[in-house]
C-alpha cells in the first residue's frame, strides 16, 4: 500500500464519520430533541442498567474524562435523577443509581431512540436493511471489543446433572477439594429440584456457542430472605462478565419476588467470586474457619438488603 492509497482509505473514513453524525443527529445541541446531550443520555443509559455502578466505572467503560462525569453526576444529583449510596464495603465509593425521576426522564429518550432508528431503517427496501446491519455489525467486529456472545436460560434436563459434575471437577482441580464438596452440590441441586418453587426460587444457566458455561441459584431461606447458592462460572468464559450478570440476575429475581434480603455462604479462598458479591453490594457477616472437602478453610457468611 502506497503512502497516496493510505491517505485516500483515511479520508474514506473521515467522510463516513462525518455523514453518520450528521444522520443520527450528533452534531445537535441536544440528543432527540430531549434536554440531554450524546454524553448525558449514554451516562443515564448505564445508569438504567447497570447495579451499583460508580464514577469510575463510568469514566473507565466510556472513556470520558473524571471531571466531566463528576460534573454530569453533580447535575443529575440536583435535578433529582440519580441518588448516591456509599458501598457496603468501601466507605470512599459512591455507588450511583436513578432514581424514579430518572428512570421516568430516560424512559422518552430510550424510546425516542428507538423510533429514530426505526423510521431510518423503515426508508429501506428489506434487502438494503440486511445489507446496512450487516455492514454496521462488521465495523463493530473490525473496531470494537469482542463481543461476549452468551445467553442466561432456565435449566434443561441435564443441566442439574452438569452442575454437579463441572462443579466437582473445578474445585478439584483448582482448589484441591475432595468428594465432600461433590456430595454437598448434588445434595443442594437435588433438594432444589424436589422442593421446587417457582414463586420464590430460581436457577439460571448461562450458555455460550450452543453450551452450558455457568449457573447460579436462587432459593428461599425464609419468607424475607433469599440466599444464593453455588455460582460457577466455566474457566473458559471467564472475564466476559457471565459471573456479575448472574449475579445481578438473582438480585433483580429476589425485589420481584418480595425479598427483603439476600444472603450467601462462601469460602475466603474463592477470591474471584468474593469481588463480584463486594461489587454488587454484598457486605461480609461473619466468617470462621472450618476443615471440609479436605482442606483447612475459612467460611464466610454475606448479605445484602434489597
Amino acid at each position: 500500500m502506497t503512502p497516496a492509497q493510505f491517505a485516500d482509505r483515511t479520508e474514506t473514513v473521515r467522510r463516513f464519520n462525518r455523514f453518520y453524525t450528521r444522520q443520527i443527529g450528533l452534531l445537535h445541541e441536544h440528543l432527540l430533541d430531549s434536554e440531554f446531550s450524546l454524553t448525558e443520555a449514554r451516562i443515564l443509559y448505564e445508569l438504567a442498567h447497570r447495579i451499583g455502578i460508580t464514577a469510575s466505572d463510568l469514566c473507565r467503560e466510556l472513556g470520558l474524562n473524571a471531571g466531566y462525569v463528576s460534573r454530569v453526576i453533580a447535575g443529575f444529583e440536583k435535578k433529582g435523577l440519580l441518588v448516591k449510596t456509599r458501598s457496603t464495603t468501601d466507605a470512599r465509593v459512591a455507588q450511583l443509581e436513578l432514581t424514579k425521576k430518572g428512570r421516568e426522564a430516560f424512559r422518552p429518550l430510550n424510546d425516542a431512540s428507538k423510533r429514530e432508528v426505526g423510521a431510518m431503517l423503515k426508508r429501506l427496501a428489506e434487502p438494503a436493511q440486511l445489507d446496512l446491519v450487516d455492514a454496521m455489525t462488521q465495523i463493530h467486529a473490525l473496531l470494537g471489543e469482542a463481543e461476549p456472545t452468551y445467553v442466561l436460560r432456565d435449566p434443561r434436563p441435564g443441566d442439574m446433572g452438569w452442575i454437579v459434575h463441572r462443579q466437582s471437577v473445578l474445585y478439584a482441580h483448582e482448589y484441591g477439594w475432595n468428594a465432600e464438596f461433590e456430595a454437598l452440590v448434588a445434595e443442594i441441586v437435588a433438594k432444589f429440584i424436589r422442593e421446587f418453587d417457582p414463586k420464590s426460587e430460581r436457577c439460571w444457566i448461562a450458555e455460550k456457542d450452543g453450551r452450558p458455561v455457568g449457573s447460579v441459584f436462587v432459593v428461599r431461606e425464609n419468607d424475607d430472605t433469599a440466599k444464593l447458592r453455588l455460582l460457577y462460572v466455566e474457566a473458559s468464559a471467564r472475564g466476559l462478565g457471565i459471573g456479575r450478570r448472574l449475579v445481578d440476575e438473582c438480585l433483580r429475581f429476589a425485589r420481584l419476588a418480595g425479598y427483603k434480603r439476600m444472603v450467601l455462604w462462601t469460602n475466603s479462598v474463592l477470591a474471584d467470586a468474593r469481588r463480584i458479591y463486594e461489587k454488587a453490594g454484598f457486605e461480609l457477616l461473619e466468617e470462621a474457619p472450618h476443615y471440609s472437602f479436605g482442606k483447612d478453610l475459612v467460611g464466610q457468611v454475606w448479605g445484602r438488603d434489597m
